[in-house]
């Protein structure tokens, strides 16, 4: 759409998102709409508190800390958060579920069995067999 047809209060939002480049991370991020944040912009002004956490460099390349250094931060922060997960865990709530799935498995091999059984033998109907050429 030509920037001429819009309406003059979404072409200021557009400067706006221009000067705040974290929203639009954020937005992409977070599956929100526009709309959520247009309405927002309209509502609250410009000069809210709101959109402080919003300016600034959006992009992680240029970050001072270099590339390798955040992944391994970020590395980190997953180990560290997937360790507080193993310590919340009732292990017993675990081995009750993984037995009920374990006998889920067992039926379901059960069921699969008898129907392949039954697949196998020729029904007394069929008189004649297939034969190749």
């Amino acid at each position: 759409m030509n920037e001429e047809k819009l309406h003059p209060t979404i072409r200021e939002f557009k400067q706006f998102v221009n000067q705040h480049p974290k929203l639009l991370r954020e937005i992409r991020k977070n599956g929100r709409s526009w709309q959520e944040y247009y309405e927002k912009w309209v509502l609250l002004g410009e000069e809210d508190p709101f959109w402080t956490s919003f300016q600034g460099d959006a992009d992680p390349k240029k970050d001072n800390t270099g590339g390798k250094h955040n992944d391994k931060d970020k590395k980190t922060e997953i180990f560290s958060k997937m360790w507080e997960m193993t310590e919340n865990l009732d292990m017993d709530k675990v081995q009750k579920q993984v037995h009920q799935l374990n006998g889920a498995i067992s039926s379901l091999q059960d069921l699969l069995g008898q129907f392949q059984t039954k697949g196998n033998k020729p029904s007394s109907g069929q008189q004649f067999g297939t034969f190749k050429d």
